[in-house]
């Protein structure tokens, strides 16, 4: 049998569109149809390659006797966070309001206007983990709908305008923040594993990269360490898939041993630039060769034939979590033979006693004697694990993490000077602009040939972001100006001009029950924070753009949300960090010389102005390239191109 879910195309809404439960997309369709028959909305968020969704799917949603009663007293609605960032922000509130926490699959119990009464997350079938059962939940929801509406709908109401009530918070700028986001990570700080805080770990590239940039400018050292630390016990531990390369989503222990096992696209791409800029700052081979491994496993298993990149790989494989990816000691030496094969178990940690359910998942914890001498062996072991396993590919290409992954590239190709880098962004920004935006309007995702709804705030600062770090390293001025094009767009569309901040949808996207501005630094920077850091490089690279007010407004209102807890909002702490203290501004005055090469000896946290004309401010030398340095509030003599680039091949 199917439901309503066979014609879409996101891979999360088709794994259930064959369930017993009569599921419906979020549409009109569905809420008339429970208006009609006078029923509650139950609401299921989750994406593909969610493992707990798999769990609730098989428990609940595959089950005949939970399917009949959400078909007889329900209305059930499918949702995939990844393709409506909007519906999930919103009853994700809902749910940490409820709950005090969240995660998906978010549950969520509404009526048919869209207001929530009940909220939760994984339940399930029947009582057991101190939770309730999702066949009682679901039963004594129903009769308190038959029984006592009154106080659910009232429940609902409050709850609603609670959410329209919540205030954010409008200060001056405060650039005493930025040392409070620096204090909270000292405190915070595992200086035995690395990381942050308690399990479970996160990689948040952005933090490690807001530290490193601040030790660039300050000479914080312990703040470099920081990052150092983590993104090596990273490296070491069972986050990274030492087989097949590429990071796992986040530790489950504070050793960075045991990973939730799935890869997204986002916190590769995020990876791959922190590392590039660990290369940069300390010039050690090892942060390189990471930054390689992770871009050579998305180039590899996560690119499309297009040019896109695909959002993610499951954690479980044949209904296994990690299944794919750990091993027994007699399966290496089987192929590498016992010699060689116990050498490599060795030192990948593969035990007989195992580290995650009696199996080892390779990792490098047990030595700092890194060596590519197993390298050669790795090619024969992922095709033996494909043929072990299976795994999910979620193939929706998702605007706002391609282009993440863009900028990465951008980032890494600055470091290496490897072409293909540059080509896989060009490809990747031309597959955008073919399939994923009509115009100056972008959409949220495509797959099957088929784009889904207009974008959100997220798509845009991400796409600005991208055509940033596309200008950087190829000056080309038409990224720069469809970079102020996009801006004046989402200002138009998203920005709250008497308050300051960015709504995540805007008045192209489908109205809601409330109107959000997420601001916190989660898994990605957030689009405001993101917005913030466009809206400052701009100021610097084109400042005659028109958005000094809104710039404004921008770091007032951010101001007031970091306030709380500033190490949370890591990507605007760097943006409010150059605003307030300006790294080098470097003006290049093109002559008639080839300067293709000239971005590569161009520090990363550099803002850049291409001149294509000189004048009285910015003159050419002999007829030649000159580039005009400032920084620490003085300018440099200037200097022709070649100059230039020796002065700045140190250390390359």
């Amino acid at each position: 049998m199917s439901n309503h879910l066979s014609g879409q195309t996101s891979p999360y809404l088709l794994q259930h569109a064959n369930n017993p439960v009569d599921w419906y997309p979020w549409c009109a369709e569905a809420f008339e149809k429970a208006k009609r028959e006078d029923k509650p909305v139950f609401l299921s968020i989750g994406y593909s390659t969610c493992h707990w969704c798999h769990v609730m799917a098989h428990e609940s949603f595959e089950d005949p006797e939970i399917a009949d009663i959400l078909n007889r007293h329900f209305v059930s609605v499918k949702v995939d966070k990844e393709e409506r960032p909007d519906i999930d922000s919103i009853y994700m509130a809902v749910c940490q309001a409820f709950t005090g926490g969240g995660g998906w699959p978010t549950s969520i119990i509404m009526t048919a206007d869209q207001k929530p009464f009940f909220a939760g997350t994984y339940f399930p079938k029947t009582a057991r983990y101190g939770s309730i059962g999702f066949k009682e939940l679901l039963l004594a929801v129903a009769e308190k709908w038959e029984t006592d509406r009154d106080s659910l709908l009232q429940s609902a109401d409050e709850i609603t305008a609670a959410l329209n009530g919540r205030q954010h918070h409008y200060e001056d700028t405060d650039e005493d923040i930025i040392e409070q986001a620096v204090d909270l990570y000292k405190r915070n700080y595992d200086d035995e594993y690395g990381g942050f805080g308690s399990a479970p770990k996160f990689p948040a590239p952005h933090n490690l990269m807001f530290l490193m940039r601040h030790y660039r400018k300050y000479g914080d050292a312990e703040a470099l360490k920081m990052a150092e630390v983590t993104l090596m016990q990273m490296y070491s531990g069972g986050i990274f898939d030492h087989i097949g390369y590429g990071f796992c989503r986040y530790s489950t222990d504070r050793y960075f041993l045991v990973p939730h096992f799935e890869k997204m696209l986002y916190d590769n791409a995020l990876l791959i630039s922190a590392y590039s800029k660990a290369y940069e700052t300390t010039k050690r081979a090892i942060y390189m060769e990471i930054a390689e491994k992770t871009a050579s496993y998305v180039l590899s298993e996560m690119r499309s034939e297009g040019g896109g990149f695909f959002s993610a790989q499951d954690a479980d494989s044949d209904g296994e979590e990690g299944g794919y990816y750990v091993f027994k000691p007699s399966e290496i030496t089987e192929l590498l033979g016992e010699d060689e094969g116990a050498a490599f178990n060795k030192y990948f940690g593969i035990t007989e006693s195992g580290n995650f359910e009696g199996r080892s998942i390779p990792n490098l914890l047990g030595t700092r004697d890194f060596t590519n001498r197993f390298d050669r062996y790795l090619p024969r072991i992922r095709e033996f694990r494909k043929k072990r396993a299976s795994l999910h590919t979620d193939d929706k290409i998702i605007t706002s993490w391609n282009c993440l992954m863009i900028a990465a590239l951008c980032h890494i190709y600055r470091v290496s000077g490897r072409r293909e880098y540059l080509d896989a962004a060009e490809k990747a920004m031309r597959f955008i602009e073919d399939n994923l935006s009509d115009g100056d309007t972008l959409y949220v995702s495509w797959r099957n040939g088929k784009k889904s709804g207009k974008g959100f705030l997220e798509d845009y600062a991400c796409f600005i972001y991208a055509l940033l770090a596309m200008y950087d390293i190829t000056f080309d001025r038409e990224m720069l100006n469809r970079a102020a094009r996009l801006t004046a767009k989402t200002v138009g569309e998203y920005f709250d001009e008497e308050h300051g901040g960015f709504y995540i949808y805007g008045k192209e996207n489908e109205t809601l029950i409330f109107r959000p501005k997420d601001t916190y630094d989660g898994a990605m920077p957030s689009g405001n924070s993101l917005m913030a850091y466009n809206l400052v490089k701009l100021s610097y690279i084109r400042p005659d753009g028109g958005m000094d007010d809104v710039l404004q407004k921008q770091l007032r209102f951010m101001s007031g949300e970091a306030k709380r807890y500033p190490a949370g909002y890591a990507m605007f702490m760097t943006a409010l960090s150059d605003y307030t203290d300006s790294p080098a501004v470097i003006t290049v005055v093109r002559g008639g010389d080839d300067i293709s090469e000239l971005p590569l000896y161009i520090p990363s946290d550099a803002y850049v102005k291409v001149l294509d004309e000189p004048t009285d401010e910015y003159r050419l030398i002999n007829g030649r390239t000159a580039i005009y340095e400032c920084r620490n509030r003085s300018c440099l003599p200037p200097v022709n191109k070649d100059e230039f680039i020796a002065n700045n091949k140190v250390g390359r």
